[in-house]
């Protein structure tokens, strides 16, 4: 039988104005936003709904933005719940809270002090990001090794098939950059970041999250959640709090956890949330998967 995954965007994929259009049709979605306002003390919704955009491009507000937008929508959706769920980076605590492992109060306050965390970080510790298309994985983790020499530089997103973003210090990451382009890569491509994501240079952020994750109230996963850590799917709470944990220093293997849904039944992925960045990913890894996303009001009444 063909099982359905609901898997959920991160940072990169906001737009300003995402959720006006469900906060104007529902009531529902109405009540969500009052509720993250009042949570988290500042009003989040008008920066979803109006920006600016350099407003809603800082991290510590992107990832909760991100966050709620796709919680408004799963709550509108009124749909069983799917057979697994992912999220990339920032998107596995929406797909956390889907599965019943997080409270959406919760998994909004884990975000919004994440989002600081990591915006901070990357002002104490700056560094860089770069996309480098079509070298496999074992060449690109080549490259960062050699490259390491001049600095801290590791994989921090493993995408897609030949799809690869690195990450670490400006001197690591250029240098990286240069062996990539040596080495034959179609491409190789400097990011606008605000931080070394999912790199040691992470190391402040993860500690600071280390002390809230543990305060926080995590229950057993009611249903599988393929983690960015480790690709597999895991639904004791101990494992879910150590590897939110890990997260934020380790890359993202979104290519194997894709690869892992599909060995595990799923020929069917929704992506909840704003942008089709995912829906592009899942074709790029497995053809014959069927994509589907929801990003706006039409699309719940049409999924």
């Amino acid at each position: 039988m063909s099982k359905t995954a609901w898997i959920f965007p991160g940072q990169g994929s906001q737009y300003v104005g995402m959720g006006a259009d469900c906060f104007q049709s529902s009531e529902a979605a109405k009540q969500t936003f009052a509720t993250a306002d009042s949570v988290l003390g500042f009003p989040l919704s008008s920066i979803l709904f109006s920006g600016p955009e350099l407003e809603l491009r800082q991290t510590k507000n992107t990832q909760p933005a991100i966050f709620l937008h796709s919680m408004v929508l799963v709550r509108l959706m009124r749909q069983e719940l799917p057979a697994m769920v992912a999220g990339h980076s920032l998107g596995e605590y929406s797909a956390l809270v889907v599965a019943g492992a997080l409270t959406f109060e919760d998994g909004l306050r884990l975000v919004r002090l994440r989002g600081e965390l990591m915006q901070r970080a990357g002002e104490l510790e700056p560094g860089t990001m770069a996309a480098v298309i079509g070298m496999t994985p074992e060449a690109t983790t080549d490259v960062c090794r050699e490259a390491s020499a001049a600095g801290v530089v590791q994989p921090a997103n493993f995408n897609s098939p030949g799809q690869i973003v690195i990450s670490g210090s400006v001197d690591g990451v250029h240098k990286a950059m240069e062996l990539a382009k040596q080495r034959g890569a179609k491409m190789v491509k400097e990011l606008v970041v605000s931080g070394a994501f999912h790199s040691p240079l992470m190391k402040s952020a993860k500690e600071g999250l280390r002390t809230a994750l543990e305060t926080t109230a995590i229950q057993d996963a009611r249903i599988p959640v393929y983690t960015n850590v480790t690709a597999e799917p895991v639904t004791r709470a101990a494992e879910i709090r150590e590897l939110l944990y890990q997260q934020l220093s380790s890359p993202v293997r979104w290519e194997e956890s894709v690869r892992n849904m599909v060995r595990d039944g799923a020929s069917r992925f929704v992506e909840i949330g704003p942008g089709k960045v995912l829906q592009g990913l899942v074709k790029r890894i497995e053809a014959t998967a069927e994509t589907a996303g929801v990003d706006k009001y039409a699309d719940i009444t049409k999924d």
